[in-house]
């Protein structure tokens, strides 16, 4: 299976990176075809901008801000999100890629006639989220856990009618420990060989 690995964290030596390696490892032993896309390695700029935003809902695959962006959409069968959850959410620079990134002509489509969004992602049939969180998980959900939401209803909702997913979190991650790191890594390896 084709499988786009998106991964934002700023820091090199994170768990967040521990995380992202073993997400890799684990997808490419389990014979999946992987492209990572590293939104700080690369220095990818999550502004959009005025213009940008002034042509967005009319917006053609020639007029895409970044288009090799939008090329591994279109060849990814299924979308690995591995980020830390900041204040609830999802960090800045990957809501930006899903604004700048996620366009009409390559997402989803307006119907001129009734408005309605019809999605352009069927052919996505997977959809994992790797994360981190602060908070303890009751917590989490008790504040709606939006960047969990943003991603498994939100985005999904473009995918294939029967896109599988999977969402696995280490929470607490403010106070964790060697072991509860060492535990939640061997559960994202065991559940990525599976994925």
């Amino acid at each position: 299976m084709r499988l786009l690995v998106v991964y934002c964290h700023p820091v090199p030596e994170s768990f967040g990176a521990a995380l992202r390696d073993v997400v890799v490892k684990a997808l490419t032993e389990a014979g999946n075809d992987i492209r990572l896309l590293d939104l700080y390695a690369e220095g990818f700029d999550p502004v959009m901008g005025c213009d940008e935003r002034r042509i967005y809902n009319e917006m053609d695959r020639g007029q895409h801000p970044v288009p090799e962006h939008a090329a591994h959409l279109e060849w990814a069968e299924g979308i690995v999100f591995v980020y830390p959850t900041w204040w609830y959410g999802l960090p800045a620079m990957l809501k930006g890629w899903l604004d700048r990134v996620w366009t009409p002509d390559i997402t989803f489509s307006i119907a001129p006639d009734t408005k309605r969004i019809r999605p352009m992602m069927q052919h996505i049939r997977k959809l994992a989220i790797v994360t981190t969180c602060g908070a303890p998980r009751w917590w989490s959900y008790m504040v709606g856990h939006p960047g969990k939401r943003t991603i498994m209803r939100g985005m999904r909702a473009l995918f294939a009618r029967r896109c599988k997913t999977l969402f696995l979190a280490h929470y607490l991650m403010d106070v964790s420990t060697p072991q509860s790191r060492a535990d939640f890594l061997a559960r994202v390896e065991r559940r990525m060989r599976g994925f």
